[in-house]
């Protein structure tokens, strides 16, 4: 049997923890900071974790990063 492909996109974007939750960038922060208020821009700094039915999506992505 060959081995699974990771998707490329997925490893750049996401990382997953020692206890299996999944790290991703905050969303909304890529233009447009004016509009923004300073605590949504405030609150969106760092990464988040992913809610279980997402990260479950990726976790299929990412076959041996488990």
């Amino acid at each position: 049997m060959p081995k699974m492909k990771t998707k490329s996109g997925a490893k750049k974007r996401f990382k997953i923890t020692g206890t299996g939750k999944v790290l991703a960038a905050a969303q909304g922060k890529r233009h447009g900071m004016i509009k923004r208020t300073t605590k949504f821009i405030r609150n969106a700094r760092g990464t988040m974790t992913l809610n279980d039915s997402d990260a479950g999506i990726v976790k299929k992505y990412m076959p041996y990063h488990r």
